[in-house]
């Protein structure tokens, strides 16, 4: 698993930002929220990564914070929401929002009975 990337980025996009870590490029695809809190090109930058692994494809999605990450796995643990609209959440809402609503979310779903 790679749970962390460091290094120099080299391109940027809405969606990903390609990163060199000593002369290895990962891309490493983003919410629009951390593509827009990234540095320029050229400049330093380091993100905590989720490595998503399937039969024909292999990508990584990167996060600034470990609470970002954790809500992407949890996102991605909902039946019908994949990693790309996990991010898609996430770069809408933010962590903090997510927070929130989960916490109003639970006071008034109903429990389960034991």
């Amino acid at each position: 698993m790679i749970g962390r990337l460091a290094g120099i980025i080299l391109h940027r996009a809405m969606d990903q930002v390609l990163i060199d870590v000593r002369g290895v490029g990962y891309i490493v695809h983003v919410s629009s929220r951390t593509a827009a809190a990234l540095p320029p090109v050229g400049q330093a930058t380091a993100l905590y990564t989720e490595l998503l692994v399937r039969e024909d494809l292999l990508q990584l999605f990167g996060f600034t914070t470990l609470q970002e990450k954790e809500w992407h796995r949890l996102l991605v643990s909902v039946q019908g929401v994949g990693a790309k609209a996990a991010l898609a959440i996430l770069g809408t809402l933010g962590p903090d929002a997510l927070c929130r609503w989960a916490a109003r979310s639970a006071s008034i779903w109903p429990q389960p009975m034991r």
